[in-house]
């Protein structure tokens, strides 16, 4: 791990947000395999069979894949051609990003049905706080549950839920049970959920981290929580303090339904590494579909495009290209995106993880900018 941060998306950071410990009721809402869910729900022929979204290509790389396909360990950002030798009945279909949105668009109404404060982090999951519920029903558990069949009902598609008193374990709940389930983490209950958990369940420990760790002889959250401070911080650096909070059940993050934007982008940790072009220009512009849906969610007008990448050898390197106006469209986002990348390839060495990224953002009057917002993706 390159100067002890964690791997794959970025580790929850709570550092500004000490103020308001009191107990929350907080839910996280994840769509279940949810690319491959809608493509299923649209095409009959495809319900119970082995799915995956994205190119079928000797180059291509799978966006999405179905409960069906998983099973056969079929994962996104996977190469096709390896996806197809694990599963060889396993069907590709091109992905079609505005049925996406469109179903990702009632599922947010049905959020802010039930409460104002409901933060997306991608087209399929959102964090909601419902403290104060705008319906007066009290229960997050029983909020969770009435969201669920919401969805079900007018999307056919399903959802599984976490709740619980903070962010970390709301989105840990989450995946606790799925698909189509729900879990509930009480209050007193958080430490001992999260010490019998294998360190992969945390956010951010990746493959890599994980290997750390059990060199380290840390392979459940009770084995974090024993290590100290300086331990942590002298073999994760920055990440130290977020893996010591994390161990105990802790997050003092609230929910931000407004958060003004330094940057919007996303990034992708492949489970192979790769350095071909075309499966590098396929990946980016799956990345370049779903950073754009969040531009334009956020009606960000920005200049500076960046690429990133995450060499096999964990090293970072980014390059940026600064427009005299705001990017005007999406297709133009996406040809300055591929013009970058065409002037790095070909690599020095091949990459794990590739991200992409709109600042030097427009603001309105009086503004004031917070920290960098990054939407990381998240393709199920």
């Amino acid at each position: 791990m390159a100067n002890g941060e964690l791997e794959g998306e970025e580790a929850p950071d709570d550092s500004a947000d000490e103020a308001g410990t009191g107990l929350r009721k907080i839910i996280h809402i994840d769509m279940d395999a949810f690319f491959a869910s809608v493509e299923q729900r649209d095409n009959p022929e495809l319900r119970g069979k082995p799915v995956a979204v994205g190119g079928s290509g000797g180059r291509g790389v799978v966006a999405a894949a179905s409960y069906e396909a998983r099973k056969f360990g079929v994962r996104s950002a996977m190469p096709s051609v390896t996806a197809k030798r694990l599963c060889p009945d396993l069907i590709f279909v091109r992905h079609r990003f505005e049925a996406y949105k469109e179903a990702s668009r009632t599922i947010r109404a049905i959020f802010h049905h039930h409460t104002p404060h409901v933060e997306p982090l991608s087209l399929d999951e959102a964090y909601l706080d419902v403290t104060e519920d705008l319906l007066g029903i009290g229960s997050a558990t029983r909020i969770a549950e009435l969201i669920r069949q919401e969805i079900r009902a007018k999307t056919k598609l399903t959802a599984s839920a976490g709740v619980s008193y903070n962010k970390f374990l709301a989105k840990i709940a989450s995946d606790q049970n799925k698909p189509d389930g729900i879990c509930v983490i009480r209050p007193g209950q958080g430490a001992d959920f999260v010490a019998q958990l294998p360190v992969r369940r945390f956010h951010g420990v990746g493959p890599k981290a994980e290997a750390k760790m059990l060199r380290l002889g840390i392979q459940t959250g009770a084995d974090l929580a024993a290590k100290d401070i300086a331990f942590l911080r002298q073999h994760f650096g920055s990440s130290a303090d977020y893996l010591y909070r994390a161990a105990r059940g802790i997050d003092l993050r609230p929910v931000r339904a407004q958060r003004t934007r330094k940057s919007v982008g996303g990034e992708r940790t492949f489970s192979e590494d790769i350095s071909s072009g075309p499966a590098l220009r396929e990946t980016l512009d799956n990345i370049v579909d779903i950073v754009w849906d969040s531009i334009e969610r956020a009606n960000a007008k920005g200049r500076t495009i960046t690429l990133k990448m995450k060499y096999t050898d964990f090293q970072n390197v980014t390059r940026s290209r600064s427009l005299p106006q705001p990017v005007a469209d999406k297709r133009e986002f996406a040809r300055v995106a591929h013009a970058i990348l065409d002037d790095t390839l070909p690599l020095a060495m091949p990459i794990r993880l590739m991200g992409l990224t709109l600042s030097n953002l427009e603001r309105e009057a009086g503004e004031q900018p917070t920290k960098k917002d990054t939407a990381q993706l998240s393709l199920l």
